[in-house]
């Protein structure tokens, strides 16, 4: 068992780096069908489930790095994109998000209605807490448990629900990249829009008279980014502390993404935002995200006493949702990016929605950002008053 936290994190980068070798080196058509950051996180979670790592003695570590490297990811990725592009998608956009947030929100109920039997009395209370967070994110989980009242144990189940069915739908939507022409075609969604400004991007990025990728511009980058990303960590911090009440639903996490945001969005339309790099620099740091998250997923979990109920009404809440939307996408003809990373936005947040828009194209990540942090803002009341809807059942 590794519990030393480089080891750990070692480990990691090394198997993400054997997935994307073993792609590019045999171009087996097995990873069009499971793509090596699926594969990362069933890897990941193999390990964890194993105890390869000590969970405890690697926390540190895994702490000390997740949201650093993210943070510093999102702020490369966004160097690629002119949001000037991105709010051309806006109508569409906030659509498909609503939409999203709607049938979490009817999902919520109707599971409830169905599983209050064999639920622990008052379990609308952490499933109200669940909802904040699949929503929104973590700081509405617990701002939502505090106003709903939730016992420790409802919040236990609330956040193992939150760790194993979140980690299984991510997988699912990763995996589904490789359907979006079929689907896109049976809804017959119009992504001209979409591919308009996924290209516009990506001319900006690879365009004439750019330079070529080298060690001056990635190591300026990398430097860049992890400053940026410590600037932004400290300074949300700061501001978390010094907000007013009415703000402090939010926690510091989303301070810190704000600030990474708006500044890698500004600097994006600047001279930094040409410099060659930021596209191959972002995809190394993606994949360490990746694994990471799924190293803290274990599939014992699933075993845990008195959470089996829970887990399977999270999935059930999960499939209401996912079949809503393709209802949702077949009467609006909302294509599968807008679809997906509108249910990413909402149940993973700024962790993963980002990542899923990464997947599909790096110079729309700031989609998933930006959707991901509308999530925050609707959250916290669409918990509140999912769970008092829940409550009506008993």
């Amino acid at each position: 068992m590794i519990t030393n936290g480089f080891t750990y994190i070692a480990l990691l980068a090394c198997i993400a780096g054997c997935l994307i070798w073993a792609q590019h080196s045999t171009k087996a058509k097995f990873f069009d069908y499971v793509p090596p950051v699926v594969l990362l996180y069933l890897i990941g979670m193999v390990c964890c489930t194993f105890n390869v790592w000590d969970t405890a003695e690697t926390k540190a570590a895994y702490n000390a790095v997740r949201n650093p490297i993210l943070y510093a990811m999102i702020f490369l990725m966004l160097l690629r994109c002119d949001i000037r592009q991105i709010l051309k998608l806006g109508p569409k956009m906030l659509l498909g998000f609503f939409t999203a947030s709607v049938s979490i929100a009817i999902a919520f109920v109707a599971t409830y209605a169905l599983f209050n039997p064999v639920l622990d009395e008052g379990a609308w209370r952490g499933l109200g807490a669940l909802c904040g967070s699949w929503m929104g994110g973590s700081g509405n989980l617990v701002a939502v448990a505090d106003a709903l009242q939730a016992t420790e144990t409802q919040l236990a189940g609330a956040s193992i629900v939150d760790s194993i069915d979140y980690s299984c739908w991510v997988m699912f939507l990763l995996w589904a990249i490789n359907l979006a022409p079929k689907f896109n075609k049976w809804v017959k969604a119009d992504t001209t829009k979409l591919d308009e400004v996924s290209r516009a991007l990506e001319a900006e990025t690879v365009g004439a008279g750019k330079k070529p990728v080298n060690f001056p511009s990635l190591m300026f980058l990398l430097g860049l980014s992890l400053i940026a990303s410590a600037v932004c960590t400290n300074a949300g911090d700061w501001l978390r502390g010094i907000a007013p009440s009415f703000l402090q639903v939010f926690d510091a996490a989303t301070y810190r993404i704000v600030l990474i945001s708006i500044l890698g969005l500004v600097l994006a339309m600047t001279p930094i935002g040409k410099i060659a790099g930021t596209t191959e620099l972002s995809n190394v740091m993606l994949y360490m995200v990746v694994a990471l998250i799924a190293s803290r997923a274990s599939f014992m979990e699933l075993l845990a006493e008195g959470m089996a109920w829970w887990i399977l009404a999270g999935f059930v809440i999960l499939a209401i949702h996912g079949i809503l939307m393709v209802v949702a996408a077949k009467l609006f003809k909302l294509d599968m990016f807008t679809c997906g990373v509108a249910s990413l936005a909402n149940i993973g947040g700024t962790a993963s929605a980002p990542i899923l828009a990464a997947a599909y194209s790096g110079n729309l990540v700031s989609v998933g950002v930006l959707m991901a942090l509308m999530g925050y803002v609707v959250g916290t009341f669409g918990g509140i008053g999912v769970g008092y809807a829940m409550s009506i059942f008993g």
